[in-house]
């Protein structure tokens, strides 16, 4: 099945440079191009695509704005969004984790990279390296917003005791691969728990239940090194 991407960045260069990358595969499809984040919106609407890859700074309605608004859609809940970025702006990666981003990449990523990316999100995975992503979540969590509402530990309620295993692991950055290892576990059985957890916790993809982990406190932040 072929991938449908639609492309958010207010440099034409750099969308038609994606575009090339992107449509020069058999299984990627770029379906459409926006310069801000009012039309990402919605040309997002229009076109339903699988991801959304967005930029952040953008004129007008910024990257950040529109994928709230894109997260908190319910009739757009098919489609995720992949943010670009650099580390220098780690408080920015931070607001769209917590609008329910499904990722992040640097815009110095290789060609490779961005493609294995746009698959990670696309089959449900969250793209979260297991160490510069537990360095921004930890960040992040321990700075949140002010207007921030970190979530009940009763939500926890309805996982069984392995889930939560699963999910704090996770949390900690660590891959379905290592998981297994450490629980004495198949991969397939460690990613039906971390599908389990999100069906129950209503988490979009790894990332939010990533973060719900850590605003429940299951999983306590601590300072990066």
């Amino acid at each position: 099945m072929t991938i449908r991407v639609l492309l958010a960045d207010d440099q034409a260069l750099l969308r038609a440079t994606f575009r090339i990358l992107i449509d020069s595969c058999a299984d990627l499809e770029v379906v459409a191009e926006a310069s801000d984040g009012a039309e990402a919106v919605e040309l997002t609407r229009v076109h339903r695509p699988d991801i959304v890859l967005m930029d952040i700074r953008m004129p007008g309605t910024d990257g950040l704005t529109a994928t709230a608004t894109l997260c908190a859609d319910p009739e757009l809940s098919a489609t995720r969004v992949l943010i670009l970025t650099t580390f220098e702006t780690e408080d920015y990666v931070a607001q769209a984790l917590r609008a329910g981003a499904s990722g992040f990449l640097g815009k110095d990523v290789t060609a490779d990279t961005l493609l294995a990316g746009l698959r990670t999100v696309a089959s449900g995975e969250a793209l979260l390296s297991p160490v510069a992503t537990r360095s921004l979540i930890t960040r992040f969590l321990l700075a949140p917003a002010p207007d921030t509402h970190l979530a009940a530990p009763e939500r926890l309620a309805d996982l069984t005791v392995r889930e939560r295993e699963v999910m704090a692991l996770a949390a900690e950055g660590r891959s379905n691969a290592e998981i297994a290892e450490d629980l004495t576990l198949s991969p397939l059985t460690v990613r039906t728990h971390i599908h389990r957890a999100m069906t129950k916790l209503d988490a979009r993809d790894r990332a939010q239940l990533v973060v719900i982990a850590y605003q429940t406190g299951l999983v306590r932040a601590t300072p990066p090194a």
